[in-house]
């Protein structure tokens, strides 16, 4: 037999290169391969850029300027599945990359990523295509391509996956997701809650922790939170609680049951159990920020009315008094925010009286600000309608470090400080020692402040506190004023009628109501006041209660004067003023040149030199007037007491008269020119026929007890000296124009004295009337009509009804006539009273 021979080998087929390997140490060569059609080279390929970004963010942007990118997202939907799993381990490190998270996002790639969450696909694809969306989803448009490509429920289902990576990586892209509300609802609709609590069960914190972060987002809704309370999750948060190894998951926890809380179902759940470990746990920890959170969930749930009444059974207002004696400043400032919102309990605030007040004073002297701020709003709750808390803060030694809070430069400090001086001013005792501790001169900062809240209340401490005359000379002295006023200016609504209440309880005596319209107090009133948008009942109220220390002003600005508004001596009536005119003093009517203007009636009953050589015994009358009969031809309405004067006048004789009426016109006429006086030593023009008729009136009609015959007889007096009874038919006949001019011409100003007028109509009655009716005690209004018309109204008791002993009607308006039938009252809606007032 021959020898055998050994088989050769089949040559390859020639259209078949031979098999190469290729060693390249350069990535550019290696992103060549990309476009491989070999199954194996691009396996191999995507396994080699894999390691090389696994070493570095250097290494990822290479790829990124390689432009190897593009080609491997193509990958990612290669048939074979190796091919695929590697690309995609690729992208799960690229996209810590936020170049190449830009890029991705523009070539439209995550309906490809998500695709590799597909349950066939193997664990380490899962793994990976999970990483990429996870980082993918922390930006906000990688969120909502994630949403619309439907990436949440593939990532729910990988909550449940045995893979610890996958359940780490899922939770956490959900977590990312959950902050956008129309992910949140969608997370609803697909029952996430179950498999998410599951991940509490973890043995990994990572999980466990991204699972409570996640509860808490979705638990700010009311209906996570009842899916919560369904599924029995606060038993899985106590858990957590109670387990020491587990003090890293502790605040999560205690923030996610703190929303909870806030559903009056899940407090009456667990008011038995779980809350008082909840309440116990915290009292007990040794760690602050624990403590902090459990008081912040305290705080959320105390918005409610139910749970507050629920937590008060619980005495959480021992554990929050613990707490303020934290050495942290968190956990103080989180106790006082919890004692804020248990104060709108009426029993947690009674609670709060003997312990808890003084804690919070000591607080307002913390050098932290933010602890100032929490443990003053505290107080400012604690204290509004609550005199007994207010006692209590005060008896702390409250008002010095409420007052040195004032100057903080945290505007909320000053702004809840305010507020509890201002509650304690409620009552007298704490507003006088609130007095002594220079309290205006305190306020004046926040006057001056430029947040809207600070002034608003400032104002309303000042309002407060400015009820004494003392508070308020103080507040002119320290300069308070000016700033207050100019707040009447604020464009804000709540600033302005604050301000406005406090110039109304100001303006209550006549320096500070001076010094207030010397500030241009009445004009910004006024000013308000004619605004359809910013006038309030505040302005309007302070705008009368300055006018009403100003008399001459009201009566021209308004044409009406209340029973209560007193004429006292300088009164003037410069007729009606229009809007925008400016009302002149007296002073300087005086000193104008007479003139066809509006005569200028003045009321004055001081006394002067002249006027101490007229002897004011009871019945002595006027010299002017004793040279002329009453025009009416009747008997005077004091006939007996005016028969006794001019008996008691003719001895003086002739020349004595005519020497005392010379003096009295040199007398006047000076006063009234200003000649002969210095600005220092200017007095407003005497008047010694008014001086004569107080005197006749206080001893005539004074006496008398009857208020309608007083009215009556007044009337008839008034009308007596002003020329007397004027029939309808005479009156245009009445020359009391010229009388007027006379006088002006003889005075040489504008200015009459109002006794020195003899024909007077309707407007020089009216006012005379109230002059003397306020001097002897009649309470009558003066009203301004039109056309030179005013007149007088009074309120009078109706007279028994007939067959009702005893039994009055409701009191009535009248008005007076001083000119038709002087004396007469006529009903203020009748007919006749029309008739007098408007023709």
């Amino acid at each position: 037999m021959g020898k055998k021979t050994k088989k050769e080998a089949e040559p390859p087929p020639k259209d078949v290169f031979d098999p190469l390997t290729i060693e390249s140490k350069n990535a550019a060569t290696v992103m060549l391969l990309l476009n491989s059609p070999e199954e194996e080279v691009l396996a191999d390929v995507c396994e080699a850029i894999y390691r090389f970004a696994l070493k570095g963010e250097e290494n990822k942007a290479t790829l990124l300027e390689l432009g190897g990118v593009e080609p491997l997202t193509k990958l990612l939907t290669h048939e074979d599945k190796i091919v695929r799993r590697n690309a995609t381990m690729i992208f799960g490190i690229l996209t810590s990359n936020s170049d190449i998270k830009k890029l991705l996002r523009e070539l439209d790639v995550m309906s490809s990523v998500i695709a590799q969450l597909a349950p066939e696909e193997e664990v380490v694809t899962h793994e990976f295509a999970s990483l990429c969306l996870a980082n993918m989803s922390v930006e906000y448009m990688g969120k909502v391509q994630i949403f619309e490509q439907g990436g949440l429920e593939p990532l729910i289902r990988l909550l449940t996956s045995p893979d610890p990576d996958v359940k780490k990586n899922s939770i956490e892209c959900i977590y990312n997701l959950v902050q956008d509300v129309q992910c949140r609802a969608t997370l609803q609709e697909l029952n996430a809650i179950p498999p998410i609590l599951d991940l509490l069960e973890s043995e990994y914190p990572i999980i466990q922790l991204l699972a409570l972060k996640t509860l808490d987002v979705v638990t700010n809704e009311k209906e996570f939170r009842a899916m919560l309370r369904d599924s029995q999750a606060l038993d899985h948060l106590i858990k957590i609680l109670e387990t020491k190894e587990l003090n890293d998951l502790h605040m999560e926890a205690l923030s996610v049951m703190a929303n909870c809380l806030e559903d009056k179902e899940t407090m009456v759940l667990i008011q038995e159990t779980v809350l008082k470990k909840l309440l116990s746990f915290t009292e007990n920890s040794t760690n602050p920020d624990i403590q902090k959170n459990a008081a912040k969930a305290v705080t959320k749930a105390a918005c409610d009315p139910e749970n507050r009444k629920l937590f008060h059974e619980q005495e959480v207002e021992k554990c929050l008094i613990t707490l303020l004696e934290s050495e942290n400043d968190g956990t103080k400032i989180a106790a006082s925010q919890a004692i804020s919102a248990m104060s709108e309990n009426s029993s947690s605030k009674q609670f709060f009286n003997n312990q808890g007040i003084p804690q919070l004073i000591q607080l307002l002297k913390s050098d932290n600000e933010e602890v100032r701020e929490a443990a003053a709003l505290a107080l400012a709750n604690l204290t509004t309608c609550n005199h007994a808390n207010a006692n209590a803060a005060a008896k702390a030694d409250g008002i010095e470090a409420l007052i040195n809070t004032l100057s903080s430069g945290r505007n909320k400090v000053v702004a809840n400080a305010a507020t509890v001086l201002m509650n304690m001013a409620t009552q007298e005792p704490l507003r006088l020692s609130i007095q002594t501790h220079d309290i205006m001169h305190a306020l004046r900062g926040p006057l001056c402040s430029a947040n809207k809240v600070v002034q608003s209340k400032a104002t309303l401490a000042i309002a407060a506190i400015a009820c004494d005359a003392k508070a308020r000379t103080e507040l002119r002295n320290s300069g308070g004023l000016e700033p207050l006023v100019e707040l009447l200016r604020s464009k804000n609504n709540e600033v302005r009628n604050h301000a406005s209440w406090a110039v109304m309880v100001c303006a209550s005596d006549e320096p500070t109501a001076t010094e207030l319209c010397r500030l241009g107090a009445l004009d910004i009133l006024e000013e308000i006041d004619l605004s359809v948008s910013r006038k309030n009942k505040f302005s309007e109220v302070a705008y009368n209660k300055l006018l009403n220390h100003h008399l001459s002003l009201k009566y021209s600005k308004t044409g009406y004067l209340s029973s209560s508004n007193i004429i006292n001596d300088g009164f003037y009536d410069c007729g009606r003023i229009l809007i925008g005119t400016k009302f002149l003093p007296l002073k300087d009517l005086c000193l104008q040149e007479p003139s066809d203007l509006h005569t200028v009636l003045l009321v004055n009953s001081r006394s002067s030199d002249v006027e101490h050589s007229y002897h004011f015994s009871a019945g002595f009358g006027s010299p002017t007037e004793e040279k002329s009969e009453p025009t009416s031809g009747h008997n005077t309405a004091l006939s007996k007491s005016a028969t006794k004067e001019k008996g008691s006048r003719k001895g003086r004789g002739k020349k004595e008269e005519e020497k005392v009426k010379e003096e009295e016109e040199v007398a006047v006429a000076p006063k009234l020119t200003g000649e002969g006086n210095t600005d220092k030593e200017w007095c407003p023009p005497s008047d010694p026929d008014f001086c004569v008729y107080v005197c006749e009136v206080t001893k005539s009609i004074l006496p008398i007890t009857n208020i309608r015959e007083q009215i009556e007889l007044l009337a008839k007096y008034v009308a007596e000296k002003m020329g007397g009874k004027i029939p309808k038919e005479k009156l245009q006949d009445f020359s009391w124009q010229l009388h007027i001019s006379e006088l002006k011409f003889q005075l040489k100003s504008n200015v009459v004295p109002i006794g020195q007028i003899k024909k007077g109509i309707f407007c020089h009655r009216a006012l005379l009337f109230k002059a003397l009716a306020d001097k002897i005690g009649i309470g009558c209004s003066l009203v301004r009509g039109e056309y030179g018309r005013a007149w007088n109204e009074v309120q009078l008791m109706n007279e028994p009804q007939k067959g009702l002993t005893g039994a009055f009607s409701p009191p009535e308006f009248y008005i007076v006539d001083l000119m038709f039938h002087p004396g007469a009252l006529m009903k203020l809606r009748s007919q006749e009273a029309d008739l007098y007032r408007f023709l």
